[in-house]
């Protein structure tokens, strides 16, 4: 059995490595069916070989006993003796035949057992190996005639040590015992059938888990990635932009840019360090430095006003540090992304940051920038923040809603849960 996962395909491991002789290969079979070779039937094992020849002596130490007891037997005649010991020798002979055609042997020992007390041995055989390999409608019939035979039997050949009614009680009791034995095998063989494929089953969902964990990793990484760099990145274009077109500049400003410029370079490759730190160390909240919330609103803003942009805060929460961490940091990214946005999008407009709520009623976080002026040359890859900040959002169980207003502006609004 093999499963596939991803573009490769994984094979279960054996059944059972180094230990295969020590099972019945009807076992084997159903445990590996891939063991088996086009058209052909199960090998035997080593423990087949030793459970068929043991059967096949005990038929015959059976077959033995009873022809002595047919030729003590003063009811039976001398030609009916010599009957019973052939028909017993050949119903011995079949006993090998019993893995093949289980159902076959079992209905050809039935008339055999009537007319041979030799076949007694081979006869009860028969009827185990059918209880342990074939359902149980098939055991019922075949069980039921036998037992429906079984005063016909000791009718035509009465027992010379016992009564007709006990020697038929036991022989009933004899047949119900072998077929309730076949059936506790055949019961053992399908619940270890069953734990094997609850064990694949089970390994098969945990490898599913973790490449689904894996992968939830790798997408919070990357939103991660995006929402960082992004900001950083935008920052840089935008004063590369402005040494470029003002390359007569006064100096002190030339010099201030450029020193903006190499502080946002090295935070963004401060930033990459730590997103490959998580993807080496697999943890994303031990490594590195602390993640920013709500508190560090205030220093992302300043940093964007330093890069030119036309910045209002409107934060209506009283105490910043009382907002959870995991909300606020969502919080964080989505003002991020939004002012990020607008530097891309809008620029030379007055972006509006506004965070409001409290304990109970949820953070409310929006941006909020007019329609440009003009032109503003298309940015590849746009769209994706708001669809990594919609994802963001869901998974820390609030909602987002992004768009143009009737006057065209364009604003980011998310609801965040705050217990």
């Amino acid at each position: 059995m093999s499963t596939v996962s991803g573009d490769k395909t994984v094979s279960d491991p054996e059944a059972f490595p180094g230990r295969r002789w020590l099972l019945p290969s009807a076992v084997i079979h159903d445990l590996d069916p891939s063991a088996l070779r086009p058209g052909r039937r199960p090998r035997r094992t080593a423990r087949d070989w030793i459970v068929d020849f043991s059967c096949f002596l005990l038929a015959v130490l059976i077959g033995m006993i009873g022809a002595d007891a047919v030729g003590n037997n003063p009811h039976v005649s001398h030609s009916a003796a010599t009957l019973d010991q052939l028909l017993g020798a050949l119903a011995c002979a079949a006993v090998w035949l019993r893995r093949r055609w289980p159902l076959g042997l079992a209905v050809a020992t039935i008339p055999l057992g009537l007319l041979s007390d030799s076949a007694g041995g081979a006869c009860a055989i028969a009827l185990f190996t059918l209880a342990v390999h074939r359902p149980f409608r098939y055991v019922a019939w075949v069980g039921g005639i036998n037992i429906v035979l079984v005063p016909v039997t000791f009718r035509l050949r009465p027992d010379a040590d016992l009564p007709y009614v006990v020697s038929v009680v036991f022989a009933v009791l004899l047949i119900s015992a072998i077929i309730g034995w076949g059936l506790l095998v055949r019961s053992k063989r399908q619940l270890m059938l069953s734990l094997r494929d609850r064990a694949r089953r089970a390994e098969t969902e945990a490898r599913l888990r973790a490449e689904q964990a894996q992968r939830l990793a790798r997408e919070a990484i990357a939103r991660e990635m995006h929402d960082v760099l992004a900001h950083r990145l935008t920052l840089l274009s935008v004063h590369a932009g402005a040494l470029e077109f003002r390359p007569d500049a006064p100096r002190e400003e030339v010099a201030r840019a450029a020193g903006v410029i190499r502080e946002s370079a090295h935070e963004a490759l401060q930033d990459l360090r730590e997103i490959i730190g998580v993807l080496r160390a697999g943890d994303h909240d031990d490594t590195g430095r602390p993640q920013p919330t709500l508190v560090a609103l205030d220093t992302l803003v300043a940093e964007s006003r330093e890069a030119g942009m036309k910045v209002v805060l409107d934060s209506r929460v009283t105490d910043p540090a009382a907002v959870p961490a995991s909300v606020g940091r969502t919080a964080y990214r989505i003002a991020q992304e939004g002012l990020t946005n607008a530097r891309k999008h809008a620029p030379g407009t007055e972006v509006t940051v506004t965070v409001s709520g409290g304990p109970g009623c949820g953070l409310v976080v929006s941006v909020r920038n007019p329609a440009p002026e003009g032109t503003v040359p298309h940015v590849p890859g746009s769209g994706q923040g708001l669809i990594g900040l919609t994802e963001r959002a869901t998974l820390a169980g609030g909602r987002l809603e992004h768009g143009a207003e009737p006057d065209g502006a364009f604003r980011v609004e998310a609801w965040l849960p705050w217990p």
